[in-house]
């Protein structure tokens, strides 16, 4: 099973060559600016203040780069979108940051997109997912803030989020929260392990 041991903050970019040169996997995460993007990272990774959580929705405008377990792979915080009370110019030079990392970044093996599972997926969540299928990126979906819906409600709105993202049986939808961290040994494992796995398997190959 894989564990995360440590984590550590890399560095911040907006541009392409501001990208760390690793050739390590990433998993990058994105979702809406007050989906509990931070509070996921700092959850899974187990560090209070790995991923700074914002008192104002919408801050993030930088993609962060952090290094898991001692350059195993790394984890890539993408900036929050959908936060209304930006200019539509401030709103398009998000959408450029994230499209131009999703665009042509070789490293990036996976992206969990981040939904809250008390409501319906936005029409931004729905851009988002089709953009991370247009890609061809392995995609998985984590429904946060489970903890605030009871087990009636939360099969119910797993049909909803499946029904608007149009999802199939075989995509991946997770629910989790950051408060009562519930499944969340299964959930790295899921998430993280297979990077590794398949890195493995490549280097196995090439010698």
């Amino acid at each position: 099973m894989f564990k995360i041991k440590n984590s550590d903050f890399v560095t911040s970019a907006v541009k392409k060559e501001q990208y760390p040169v690793t050739g390590l996997p990433e998993i990058a995460f994105v979702g809406r600016s007050n989906v509990g993007k931070s509070s996921i990272i700092n959850a899974l990774t187990n560090r209070r203040k790995l991923a700074k959580v914002s008192q104002t929705p919408g801050k993030t405008r930088l993609i962060n780069f952090f290094e898991i377990n001692n350059n195993e792979l790394y984890l890539v915080d993408l900036p929050g979108y959908g936060y209304a009370k930006v200019s539509k110019t401030e709103k398009a030079s998000w959408g450029n940051t994230i499209e131009t990392y999703l665009s042509g970044r070789e490293e990036l093996k996976r992206v969990v997109l981040l939904v809250d599972s008390r409501h319906k997926p936005t029409a931004d969540d729905i851009q988002m997912h089709e953009w991370i299928k247009f890609y061809g990126y392995d995609e998985v979906i984590i429904a946060t803030k489970s903890d605030k819906l009871s087990n009636n409600e939360l099969r119910k709105n797993e049909k909803v989020i499946r029904d608007t993202l149009k999802l199939g049986k075989e995509d991946k939808l997770y629910f989790f929260s950051s408060v009562n961290k519930k499944g969340k040994d299964e959930l790295i494992d899921n998430l993280f392990g297979p990077l590794v796995e398949s890195e493995t398997e490549i280097e196995t190959e090439s010698e």
